[in-house]
């Protein structure tokens, strides 16, 4: 038995299919999925999620958003998402540098929108990465 996984983005249907095992970056920490998994709702943050299947692993970068489960059926709604197959290496490389390099400039400074849009870039920059390498 397999389950039925939807992940949507606002401009996109990023995934349709079946997987035996989800892994779903929630904001209270990894949450995994198997088939029989109880009914749940949970939050998710900024990113990486990882399905297998088959034998088969493919990871895709999640900007934050929702997933439920139900009856095998796991519905991720996100803000945005990009599988790792089809993300430049090189240029996300690059932005995570240069996220690096703006939330730094913030180090010690009391919290204001521009330092929290770094912080968000960087988490971002650092989920488009970190999928690329989870392939």
């Amino acid at each position: 038995m397999t389950l039925n996984l939807r992940v949507l983005a606002p401009d996109q249907s990023v995934y349709d299919g079946t997987a035996d095992e989800v892994i779903l970056p929630s904001t209270s920490g990894q949450v995994g999925i198997l088939t029989g998994h109880v009914s749940m709702l949970t939050a998710l943050d900024v990113g990486v999620m990882r399905l297998r299947a088959g034998k088969d692993w493919t990871s895709i970068a999640l900007m934050g958003g929702f997933a439920e489960v139900e009856s095998n059926e796991v519905t991720v709604l996100v803000n945005g998402a990009e599988l790792g197959s089809r993300i430049d290496v090189s240029k996300a490389e690059q932005e995570l540098e240069l996220a690096e390099q703006k939330a730094a400039g913030f180090e010690g400074q009391p919290a204001s929108t521009e330092k929290v849009k770094a912080q968000q870039s960087l988490a971002r920059s650092r989920a488009r990465l970190q999928a690329t390498k989870a392939n």
